[in-house]
């Protein structure tokens, strides 16, 4: 059954909900927030919005053409009112702890290597979540009230508000979302370790 109203909702540097909402990239790559349960990042709903934060996000630890979009912030910043002009579906998802394949999914994500090389040393023995999801645009950018419940290292969170999301337009056409999907699992490999939803 299609989703047609949700609350659910992925937070993400802006500069990453950018990415997706423009159809520049289809990746995430997750190891987990500090407060996440038990410690590990999972994958708690298959549809959600598209959160974007900023206090987090670090410029050098993306390619120039999308560290230039960030504007730094101090510590506990947020804004008054939160843009909502996205949700996705997450379509895969990929376990990789290896350097090289990491490294080979570059030009797929808004990432450098850096960026890389931090993830897969923290937290060593887990692997590094690669999220595929097919991005939407909403017919209406909402612009909802910050919550303090919406702070903190966490992945996944709960609005205040229902989003409708009828009417909304994928950013890629099938065709071009299949065409990636197929790249990246590619390079990836088809391991025990990745599953599609």
């Amino acid at each position: 059954m299609e989703l047609t109203t949700t609350f659910h909702a992925l937070k993400e540097w802006a500069v990453a909900v950018n990415a997706l909402e423009n159809g520049n990239t289809i990746m995430l790559l997750r190891k987990g927030g500090i407060h996440e349960h038990n410690g590990r990042f999972q994958v708690a709903h298959e549809q959600v919005l598209l959160y974007p934060t900023y206090e987090h996000q670090q410029d050098f630890l993306l390619k120039a053409e999308y560290a230039n979009l960030v504007c730094p912030v101090t510590s506990g910043w947020h804004p008054e009112t939160v843009r909502i002009a996205s949700w996705a579906e997450i379509t895969d998802i990929l376990l990789c702890s290896d350097e090289s394949i990491v490294n080979a999914l570059l030009p797929y994500h808004i990432w450098n290597e850096h960026f890389i090389g931090d993830r897969l040393k923290w937290k060593p023995r887990q692997s590094l979540y690669i999220l595929l999801l097919r991005a939407y645009k909403l017919p209406q950018v909402q612009e909802i009230p910050y919550s303090t419940e919406y702070g903190g290292c966490k992945s996944w969170i709960n609005l205040h508000q229902i989003i409708n999301l009828q009417a909304s337009a994928p950013v890629l056409s099938d065709s071009r979302y299949t065409q990636l999907v197929t790249e990246i699992r590619q390079i990836v490999g088809d391991t025990l370790h990745s599953r599609s939803l």
